[in-house]
């Protein structure tokens, strides 16, 4: 078997060409990777299901000519089906539920030749900012164990961040790709709305908040996932605008002098913990020695009226996925099913009538035509990810001390920015350039123009050069 601490070392688009190149087989990978998983996750609880002889079975068959084939890829237990193993969201009322037949997304993974090896922890239902579903526990961050990965993405976050895998699937409805990606120190890119479709068995969710992507430590194989899965599929209801060329080949081409615009406020100008608006300011700052024009701006629109426009969205949205678990259960689903919080997104939003949605809807899409006009006069919009570095473990549970409302009204301190962008559909990344000074790692987020991933993977290449995260090891990682 090749050395594993050389293995350890490479991307996945490095992996995949020493397979092709016959240095490596497909299945030594894959190996390799079970040892790193079943190192770290006793520590990190970031693997629930694992997938392992499906996987050496994949290795050991023929892969197509591509440029991730023999990759090794965990799939987050969400959304994305993988037909025969069980589909479980991290709800209860989901954990017997096993798919018949795979989504589009992973039929593109498999097609690409990326080797699913497992599904990753995830919140209930994906309703929540942090990893700690109460069906398999929580997933911990490998810079602190007592802190969390972020959610709903935290055990693909935990997992690369840890160096067990180079890259993981992760999905993103309010900054779930986003926030476990600033809370794990990693590269995670939010695509524009319908970049990567959602079939068969939906169009969207929620008005076209969610969307489908990855976790990775590399920049450059971001890309290349995104080459490999997006584009639209039949019957899709809309999509995003078709790139001028492939992601891959924006990575390392100059991004030009870019004008950039930064804020440390959210929405509500409110100030946020000073170690994100330190890392704000410090990226800025590297930003304008690269030769980019860099001022500090923002948007003009009401945070409060958003807040109040998304949650309705968000609640509706998440209520009728739930009601759709018990049509595929065939048993109704109530409150006390489920977890606290969950539950009381779930009431909220089946308290909402149809009028209340669609007006939700049109004022998000009013936001959203204001916010393009401010990216008239800039490129990219700079802010922190996060309202604050990873949060201890159990900080959002409804308790005797703490109400759903007032859990609720926390996770909002924590992600004042990420929501933001599944509202206008626009593409987002957080870049891991900062650690703060308890190690932890604190993301930025650039936000693009609809369409313009393009400007998005040109500028993190280039930030990816100047200041490299890849060899960052956290206390829990293989080495």
């Amino acid at each position: 078997m090749a050395n594993l601490d050389d293995l350890t070392s490479l991307d996945g688009l490095a992996q995949a060409e020493r397979v092709r190149d016959g240095e490596v087989q497909a299945i030594e990978l894959v190996e390799t990777a079970i040892e790193r998983i079943e190192r770290v996750n006793p520590q990190l609880n970031a693997v629930i299901t694992p997938m392992y002889d499906q996987a050496r079975e994949t290795a050991r068959g023929d892969l197509p000519d591509s440029p991730l084939a023999g990759v090794p890829y965990p799939l987050k237990d969400l959304v994305a089906s993988y037909a025969g193993v069980r589909l479980a969201a991290g709800a209860e009322i989901l954990k017997e539920f096993v798919p018949d037949h795979d989504s589009e997304l992973v039929v593109r993974l498999k097609k690409a030749g990326l080797i699913i090896l497992c599904k990753t922890n995830t919140p209930e239902i994906g309703c929540h900012v942090t990893t700690e579903p109460r069906l398999f526990g929580p997933s911990r961050n490998p810079w602190d164990t007592t802190r969390t990965t972020g959610g709903s993405s935290g055990g693909s976050a935990a997992l690369v961040a840890a160096g067990a895998v180079p890259a993981a699937h992760a999905n993103d409805g309010a900054g779930s790709t986003r926030i476990p990606a600033s809370c794990c120190g990693v590269f995670g890119l939010k695509p524009t709305r319908a970049r990567v479709p959602w079939g068969p068995d939906a169009g969207d969710w929620a008005s076209g908040l969610a969307a489908e992507h990855a976790v990775t430590r590399s920049v450059r194989d971001s890309a290349a996932l995104l080459d490999a899965t997006s584009g639209p599929d039949l019957g899709d209801p809309y999509w995003a605008p078709i790139p001028e060329r492939p992601f891959l080949d924006e990575v390392g081409t100059p991004p030009g002098s870019l004008r950039i615009a930064f804020t440390t406020e959210t929405l509500k100008h409110d100030p946020v913990h000073s170690d994100c608006a330190d890392a704000v300011r410090d990226v800025a700052k590297l930003c304008a020695d690269l030769g980019h024009v860099v001022v500090e701006a923002s948007p003009t629109i009401d945070g409060e009226m958003f807040e109040q426009a998304f949650s309705t969205v968000f609640s509706s949205g998440t209520a009728g996925a739930i009601d759709v678990i018990g049509q595929l259960s065939g048993k109704l689903v109530t409150a006390d099913q489920l977890e606290p919080l969950t539950a009381f997104v779930y009431e909220m939003g089946r308290g909402h009538s149809a009028s209340d949605y669609l007006g939700a809807v049109g004022t998000l899409q009013r936001l959203a035509r204001e916010i393009a006009r401010f990216f008239v006069d800039c490129d990219v919009w700079l802010t922190p990810t996060l309202g604050e570095p990873p949060v201890p473990l159990g900080t959002f549970e409804v308790s005797s001390h703490q109400s759903p409302q007032e859990s609720l009204d926390r996770v909002w301190q924590f992600i004042p920015f990420t929501p933001l962008c599944n509202a206008t559909g626009q593409p987002a990344m957080s870049v891991p350039l900062y650690w703060n000074d308890e190690n932890l790692p604190i993301g930025a987020q650039f936000i693009g123009r609809f369409g313009d991933e393009a400007t998005l993977f040109r500028l993190a290449g280039q930030l990816e050069q100047a200041r490299p995260w890849a060899d960052r090891r956290p206390p829990v990682s293989v080495g």
